[in-house]
This record gives C-alpha cells, structure tokens and sequence, in this order.
C-alpha cells in the first residue's frame, strides 16, 4: 500500500504546532492524567512519535522529566523552537539505539501507531518500546477509535470520504481536521481494537486497560458525536513478566 505520511511535510508540521487541547483533542488528553498517576510510578518518561512536542510539554506539566522523540525533522524541529528548554531527539525510522534500555516508567505515544502501517511493523515497534521499560514501566497508547473515519466532529470530518466505512485493519483511511488551516485531508491507518491486542499480545505485553472517553453535556466545546461515541482509545499496557 502507498502510504504517504502527512506529518513529515513542514507546511503540515507548523499547522499542526498551533492545534491545542480543544473540542475533540481535548477528549484525548482530559483523563491522561488520572490513567498516568494510577499506573505510573515513577517520573522517568519518553513521548514516543512527539511531533511538535504538544504532548511532551503535557507530560512536562505533569512532572516528568521528559524525552520527546521522532522521525520527522520538521516536527522536531518546530518542537525545539517552540520548547528550547526541552528534550528532543530524531531519530531513524525503527532506529532505538539512542534510546536506553530498562530506563522508562513511561512512554506516552499519542496518536503515533495511526500512522504505522502493517500488523509486522507495529509489533516490532511494540517490542522495541517493552525494552524502554523498567519493571514497573508503562505504556500508554492513545489511538484514534475506527468510528474516528465515520463520523462528523468537533475536530474532524470524514463525510467527502465514504470509502472509510468498508475500510479494515492495516487499510489506508482519510479525515480532514478542521481545527487546523491546513485543510489538506491526513491520511491515517485505520486498526481495530481486536487487531491491536493481537498486536500487544505477539509483542510480549500486556494488556492493562482500555479507556474511551465520552464527552460531557456540560464541557465548553460544540460537540457533534463525542457524548455518544467515543473517537479515541486509550490503552494501559506492560511488558509480560
């Protein structure tokens, strides 16, 4: 499949440096706080797949010294001007080796696997970030829910791509996130919850929780969809003992 990721192009990376934690985002990262300090012990953490550090500098206010790391330049780039006092390290696709083994109580990936094509890759990866970990580590897995690609929200539309609904694990899907300026639409890979423990389980971890968050009535965001379905899923995982 031709798999163009929309994150390593510079007109994207300093759109996507704007977007805060409203309207939609702002499910993804409401309840990370509580899901961390219930299952994270110490303060030791990586944001894997960092883009422009939105998610870094959450962890940072959380208290974590804090690596953010990727494989896009431009993202890290715009990372370090906009948080120079940070931790940020590129890296090769795949390429772990500046990372340190058994160092980690945490590593945070946001929305990273929706752009990691193939069930082969994902595992791979998986196994690399279990070695990040120290014994009592964690790993949180923020992804978009396939019901992301099908519905109107807040934040995103998928209503000019139909093709999305007949859309399986590993396919290629397309959203338009209208909280940015860049209207280009991104292209994602859409994997089921199924498909993902089957991840999990062939990269040696296991599996914790699972949160999807729902919005609520009284929140100050013009919500579409978000009270009744949930567009993003929270997994809690560590590596098998």
């Amino acid at each position: 499949m031709d798999f163009s990721n929309t994150y390593e192009d510079a007109k994207y990376a300093e759109a996507y440096a704007k977007l805060e934690f409203h309207n939609t985002y702002y499910l993804a990262y409401r309840d990370l706080p509580e899901l961390i300090f219930e299952h994270v012990k110490g303060r030791d953490a990586i944001d894997f797949g960092c883009g422009t550090g939105r998610s870094t500098r959450f962890l940072q206010k959380l208290g974590f010294d804090v690596i953010g790391v990727d494989i896009s330049e431009d993202m890290i780039q715009k990372a370090r001007e906009i948080d120079p006092e940070g931790d940020y390290c590129l890296i090769n696709d795949g390429d772990f080796s500046q990372l340190k083994k058994n160092t980690c109580d945490l590593v945070l990936s946001a929305f990273t696997f929706d752009n990691i094509p193939a069930m082969e890759k994902k595992v791979k990866i998986f196994k690399e970030i279990g070695r990040l970990l120290k014994s009592e580590g964690r790993i949180i897995n923020l992804v978009s829910s396939p019901e992301i690609y099908i519905n109107e929200w807040a934040s995103f539309s998928t209503k000019d791509f139909p093709e999305n609904r007949f859309a399986k694990s590993g396919d290629r899907v397309r959203i338009i996130v209208t909280d940015l300026e860049d209207k280009r639409p991104v292209e994602d890979i859409i994997w089921t919850d199924e498909s993902y423990r089957e991840v999990f389980k062939k990269a040696g971890l296991e599996f914790i929780k699972t949160h999807k968050p729902l919005a609520k009535e009284n929140e100050p965001y013009k919500w579409i969809n978000e009270t009744r379905i949930a567009p993003w899923i929270i997994y809690v995982l560590k590596a098998e003992t």
